[in-house]
């Protein structure tokens, strides 16, 4: 909601929209590995861990192949050249849609991080904001381009952010009685489509445009996220 805001109101440098991607990539980095699949292998063991890895990455790959057909490639862009054709609205809602299909795992996730002491993880929550500002960036701007309203493009991300909080619900709600097994290949088949989606998409992109300084932003993110790790913990 807050990437679709801005889009619609101000006129974001892409630069400074590279730089948020390649701290976001960089707390993600850190999540996955501190939140997610240490967590996963702590809880249910190496062999649910690496099944639901690689599950998550195989999923994400094949969903990513068949939006890319559909002009929701460069999702996770918002500079010159990787807007949706303006009136073409149908590659602004596949952005739409596309950030859905990303935001339920990584919502689930949330509602995962509950099970564990019954406080969210905080910097699961960091590292998703970040990662999903430029595609509500990229998708109001494309479909404001298309013509759309406000109260469409508002109304679509709004219903987005229902449907992740439902997410994050289900994520608690539905596993609480679950094997510890079932939780852990949860957890990794999430970190496994968000790492896929880093190398697709959040770092090649980034680099783009932030060119010899996202590897130091980067850099910042996962030690800001390692920090933050370390201290609620």
């Amino acid at each position: 909601m807050l990437g679709a805001a801005i889009a619609w109101f101000v006129d974001v440098p892409q630069r400074v929209i590279s730089a948020v991607m390649s701290f976001g990539a960089g707390v993600l980095i850190s999540a996955l590995s501190f939140e997610l699949m240490d967590e996963a292998w702590r809880h249910g063991g190496l062999a649910a861990t690496s099944a639901g890895f690689l599950g998550g990455a195989l999923l994400f790959t094949v969903a990513n192949a068949l939006l890319a057909r559909h002009g929701a490639k460069h999702r996770k862009r918002s500079g010159p050249g990787r807007q949706p054709t303006p009136g073409h609205a149908g590659t602004g809602a596949a952005i739409a849609i596309a950030a859905l299909i990303d935001g339920v795992p990584e919502s689930i996730v949330i509602g995962l991080s509950l099970l564990d002491g019954g406080a969210v993880s905080h910097v699961a929550v960091a590292a998703i904001f970040l990662s999903n500002v430029p595609e509500g960036l990229s998708s109001a701007a494309g479909m404001r381009h298309a013509g759309r309203s406000a109260t469409y493009v508002f109304g679509v991300w709004g219903g987005i952010a229902l449907a992740s909080g439902a997410a994050a619900w289900l994520g608690y709600a539905a596993f609480r009685d679950v094997s510890p097994e079932a939780v852990a290949a949860t957890t990794a088949v999430a970190g496994g489509a968000i790492l896929a989606m880093l190398a697709d998409t959040m770092i090649p992109e980034a680099y783009e445009n932030a060119h010899d300084a996202a590897g130091l932003i980067t850099v910042l993110g996962f030690l800001a996220s390692f920090v933050l790790t370390k201290l609620s913990g």
